[in-house]
């Protein structure tokens, strides 16, 4: 799809947007309930602006880096030093990175695919007590994407949120809770493994990230994304930055995922057992721009439905309450300070006020 062939209607700015969106939450059915009842053309509130949509593709093939994990825990230090300088220069260079041999059983990441995909294709009678807007409710289901200028994206979302690594299990979904209890256990020790590495990439000691405890809570999202009768219209992710530190996507083998690098759209199409590492906006302040978090969408696609899992690393309830900004080991008169500090919750509340079609929040925190 090339921007300059991309076809589009008009956006309708004279319909009744709260009546639709209204009438589309009380289904609490999400957007598998609009495939469901067997729609040809798109609610006008999932119609993207012709500017959202454009695909700008590489002048030349581009490649995510991958980075084998291989060996990295055996005392093999050689080896480790080659993933340290892998993590360094993709964080660095894309933001991005395929992880491969990461120690997550592919039985565990099959398992959690299956029950996302159970979960949202169940009867709505099923899941729609957990249908709710509220992001302060740590199990929730809801359409998400909701942007400021009123386009939702073609995706249904389950949200968990493990505070200081916990949840009630008794909150989980029945459907579900067995899976998304035994990946999290997998995110969080190949999380540990992650700060490690990430400290040493940015010439810290391995213990560094977490001393500070910028990623001791989770937020397990399973994303549906179905078959879109109009794909040329909408999106499944618009594109943004993700606002925490550190995300781990799981993928199934649809596809559709693209990266922005150096101004041109990336496709990153899934391979079986790997894990997909991005950098956040908060790292990168951290980090003092070291490493950089980068812009991605998801395209709407005509097959489907496509599932994937992303687990969004942020800080403990305590390092939340103390004020984040580049870590002082990393300042010099060459790499003098960029971010102010502040709450993690002044970033949070900033992201969700302006909406998903921000270019990124980093500017605000920019001193």
């Amino acid at each position: 799809m090339d921007a300059t062939t991309i076809t589009t209607q008009p956006i309708n700015t004279q319909y009744d947007w709260a009546k639709q969106v209204k009438e589309f939450d009380e289904t609490k059915a999400g957007v598998k309930g609009l495939v469901d009842a067997g729609i040809k053309k798109l609610p006008e509130f999932f119609v993207y602006p012709p500017e959202s949509l454009e695909n700008l593709p590489p002048k030349f093939p581009l490649e995510l880096p991958t980075v084998d994990f291989e060996g990295v825990e055996g005392g093999r230090w050689a080896r480790r030093r080659e993933v340290v300088e892998g993590i360094r220069a993709a964080a660095s260079e894309w933001g991005f990175f395929r992880m491969v041999n990461h120690g997550v059983p592919s039985g565990v990441m099959e398992g959690m695919l299956e029950a996302a995909r159970r979960f949202h294709e169940q009867r709505r009678e099923d899941k729609m007590e957990y249908y709710s807007g509220d992001s302060k409710r740590r199990v929730r289901f809801n359409t998400g994407g909701r942007v400021r200028v009123g386009v939702f994206s073609w995706r249904d979302i389950l949200t968990c949120v493990f505070h200081d690594d916990y949840l009630d299990p008794q909150a989980i979904p029945l459907v579900c809770r067995k899976e998304v209890q035994e990946y999290v256990k997998c995110m969080i020790k190949l999380r540990e493994t992650m700060a490690e590495l990430l400290s040493e990439a940015l010439g810290l000691s391995s213990d560094y990230l977490s001393r500070i405890e910028c990623m001791r809570s989770e937020a397990l999202a399973s994303l549906y994304y179905p078959i879109c009768p109009e794909p040329h219209l909408t999106l499944g992710t618009p594109k943004h930055t993700d606002t925490t530190f550190l995300t781990l996507l799981l993928q199934d083998h649809i596809g559709g995922l693209q990266i922005l690098h150096k101004k041109q759209w990336v496709d990153v199409p899934p391979v079986p057992g790997a894990l997909i590492a991005n950098i956040g906006d908060l790292m990168q302040i951290i980090s003092n721009d070291k490493f950089i978090s980068v812009e991605h969408r998801v395209l709407a696609q005509p097959i489907g439905p496509r599932v994937s899992v992303a687990c969004f690393f942020s800080p403990s309830s305590k390092a939340a309450a103390k004020h984040f900004g580049p870590i002082k080991e990393l300042l010099s008169e060459e790499s003098p300070q960029i971010y102010r500090e502040f709450l993690c919750n002044e970033s949070f509340t900033y992201y969700t006020t302006k909406g998903q079609d921000v270019e990124s929040a980093l500017p605000h925190f920019k001193l």
